[in-house]
């Protein structure tokens, strides 16, 4: 494949704002002067170490040491190739790309093409909706009170009978059966390729940044004899495990809300519902329960680094219901977020509830949302006989552990109280069995910790790298560390000669040391993007080193105040090293004689130093 310009390279980078990029998949949130924060997309983590600076365009995890520019996280999070990753983002603004035969833009190929054939898919689909064959899929939705306008904003469409109408369409825009069948939206047979949706109501499914990803589909037709339900299978996009449907239309409402709350309902018609009934942050799962995968995607868009947010499942009351909240609750620790069940009256489900009594109804099943502790804990009593001692027991050693897993400190002796309520049984009573409990949780081999080996699995032993952490609490050191910030967050800024010669200055700390040196062997600093090349030049072990320096939020109110405070840094740099040879010949002066050749030399030397700090100081 021909390469792209550099200078095109460049140029893309320099007109997209990293912050707009993680923003789409990370709830961010102001970290000091020229600094976001949030939880980190590449591991997971309780409290936000994840750091993104949109001047420099570079982003680094104080966590897992994750760093890198917007090109880098495209390639991490979407597992594109590089030359994909920058047609990606210039396609969103709009820039036409050059390469280096002189040609127009190749047709890319892999992750590239499956995005396009499913877009392409997804607007075939939408306008067979129109068509007289798809009158039972516009009744389907008519029934359940959704018109052409909610169909519209959903992408909601219809996939035709027959075997090959959306092959026949799509290979006839270019694209081939390969790429289809890699895209999931065709299945092999022995006579070839046929459509996998045939007959059927189409909810396009997409990724966090509204890109088509998948399908889901409704049986309508008695004569189809496929599940009900019927969605895409596993693809290089398409991840069950990982994709929410509805998440990139309640992405900005989640992120918004105060407090952030994320309604999780149980399919495309429920969250349909929601929308239109005012909960704009109602998702779903695809086709499978809701589970740990759910929960990392949900923290990194909430923001989940505190206990003010809310996590409400709307569960059937039924045994099934029953059970999707049990299944739930198994994840809930995962959660710093407190969570919530909701049970409409009468068993409805969202949809059902909104068509019986209004969007009114939709709306106040978030008032009857109950803790969802408090919920997994009745349904665990409900099978028990609490009139006989019995029975108590029973319920006691069965309710025990759901108690025993808040971690909480405050809440785990407040469910003990409401368990003891419920039970009618003794709080000391209570208490003891929900300790024991906890004892044997502990206890489990997949509570024990295990000690992660230090060599990968090829035997080598990992990189150490050296962190801020590591470094040594001296004043020389914390005088490179703040110049370093300094340097490389606002060396655009700063005086250039000024800025050059503090970078030509030795430091003491090794580390500090080639980050410095990477600094100074920058040309152009008015270059956007300068600082993170700088910092991904640094050798090893201190390349996370100078990713740290790069992200850390400056110590100053704005950035004019950062801005001069850099400067006295690089000030000081230089006021170190001129002291520092001053007081090197001082002490070289008692060594020779005062009207030698070298005592003279030494003396004129002194008085220069004295000089220039004079000048310096008066600059």
């Amino acid at each position: 494949m021909p390469r792209i310009l550099q200078a095109d390279v460049e140029e893309v980078k320099s007109r997209t704002n990293i912050a707009d990029i993680v923003g789409e998949r990370v709830a961010l949130k102001s970290a000091g002067v020229g600094s976001m924060k949030g939880l980190c997309p590449f591991h997971d983590e309780k409290s936000p170490s994840f750091h993104v600076r949109p001047q420099v365009g570079f982003y680094h995890c104080f966590g897992c040491g994750a760093s890198g520019d917007v090109y880098s996280f495209l390639r991490e999070m979407d597992h594109v190739s590089f030359t994909e990753a920058v047609e990606r983002l210039a396609g969103r603004i709009g820039f036409a790309l050059h390469y280096e035969d002189g040609g127009a833009a190749p047709e890319t190929s892999g992750r590239s093409r499956l995005y396009a054939a499913n877009t392409a898919a997804a607007e075939y689909f939408r306008s067979q909706l129109l068509s007289p064959e798809a009158e039972s899929a516009r009744r389907f939705l008519g029934e359940r009170g959704f018109d052409a306008g909610a169909a519209a904003h959903f992408g909601v469409g219809y996939a035709p009978k027959g075997w090959e109408n959306l092959t026949k369409a799509l290979t006839a825009q270019g694209f081939t059966r390969e790429e289809l069948t890699n895209a999931g939206l065709v299945s092999a047979g022995q006579r070839g390729v046929y459509d996998r949706f045939r007959g059927r109501v189409i909810w396009p499914i997409r990724d966090v940044t509204g890109q088509t990803i998948g399908f889901g589909a409704r049986r309508l037709y008695d004569d189809d004899k496929g599940p009900k339900y019927l969605n895409t299978p596993e693809t290089p996009l398409y991840k069950k495990t990982q994709v929410l449907y509805g998440l990139d239309l309640a992405k900005r409402d989640i992120a918004r809300g105060d407090p952030r709350r994320v309604v999780v309902v149980e399919g495309y018609t429920d969250v349909m519902a929601c929308h239109l009934a005012g909960v704009t942050t109602a998702i779903a799962t695809c086709g499978t329960a809701f589970g740990a995968e759910h929960i990392k995607v949900l923290r990194r868009v909430m923001g989940d680094d505190s206990a003010a947010g809310e996590v409400v499942f709307t569960f059937d009351g039924d045994e099934p219901g029953q059970k999707a909240a049990l299944r739930a609750f198994s994840e809930d620790s995962r959660f710093t977020a407190q969570t919530f069940v909701a049970v409409a009256p009468d068993n409805l489900d969202p949809c059902d509830l909104r068509l019986q009594r209004g969007d009114a109804a939709v709306r106040g099943l978030m008032d009857a949302k109950v803790p969802m502790f408090e919920f997994v804990i009745d349904r665990k009593l409900a099978g028990y006989d609490l009139a006989t001692v019995e029975g108590q027991v029973g319920a006691l050693r069965a309710a025990a552990p759901i108690v025993a897993v808040i971690r909480d400190e405050l809440l785990r002796p407040g469910y003990e109280r409401v368990l003891a309520r419920r039970l009618g049984m003794d709080p000391t009573a209570v208490h003891h069995e929900v300790m024991r409990a906890a004892r044997g949780a502990a206890s489990a081999p997949e509570h024990r910790h295990e000690t992660r080996p230090t060599a990968d699995a090829g035997g080598e032993a990992p990189v150490m790298r050296v962190r801020l952490a590591d470094l040594p609490r001296t004043a020389d050191v914390a005088l490179e560390r703040d110049a370093l910030m300094g340097m490389l967050q606002y060396g655009h800024r700063i005086d250039q000669p000024l800025l050059e010669r503090a970078a030509s200055q030795q430091f003491r700390h090794p580390g500090l040391d080639a980050v410095r040196e990477s600094v100074a062997a920058v040309v152009d600093r008015t270059r956007v993007g300068w600082a993170a090349a700088a910092a991904d030049a640094v050798r090893e072990p201190f390349r996370s080193l100078a990713g740290e320096l790069l992200m850390m939020p400056f110590p100053a109110k704005d950035e004019e105040r950062a801005v001069a405070s850099a400067t006295d840094l690089c000030r000081g740099l230089i006021l170190r090293s001129i002291d520092h040879e001053k007081n090197e010949l001082l002490g070289a002066v008692q060594r020779v004689l005062a009207d030698s050749d070298g005592g003279r030399a030494l003396r004129v030397r002194l008085r220069d130093l004295d000089l220039e700090r004079q000048r310096f100081l008066e600059s």
